[in-house]
């Protein structure tokens, strides 16, 4: 996999505001925040896509969802919900090819998260 954005967050060559790390993961606040919480958990290891994970990858994805509980709980919204989610390629709305879980609180949430604008 080549080097993305999010490889060089984890080596601190440019700048994220993190917000939690630990040995497997590392989460920080998007740049573009899409409700008033908006976090990303990602793994240290680099994984491209969902389509990637390996059967040796569930300790660390799994731990990307305990990572998002636990920052839930700290930040105190945990009881009142959130959204985690996971994009993968193109269509799913993946834009960088780093496994990443997109942890959204601090609203109400509709479902569906917006209306698709391509007819099948």
């Amino acid at each position: 996999m080549s080097e993305t954005i999010f490889t060089k967050i984890i080596n601190r060559e440019i700048p994220a505001d993190i917000i939690y790390e630990d040995d497997l993961v590392l989460a920080f606040n998007d740049i573009n925040p899409q409700a008033p919480t908006h976090f990303l958990v990602i793994p240290k290891k680099p994984i491209a896509t969902i389509n990637d994970i390996k059967s040796e990858d569930r300790e660390v994805v799994g731990h990307l969802y305990l990572a998002a509980a636990k920052i839930a709980q700290q930040q105190g919204f945990a009881q009142q919900g959130y959204r985690a989610v996971m994009n993968c390629n193109e269509y799913g709305g993946q834009t960088v090819y780093h496994i990443h879980l997109h942890v959204l609180a601090g609203k109400p949430m509709g479902w569906p998260p917006y209306q698709d604008t391509l007819k099948v």
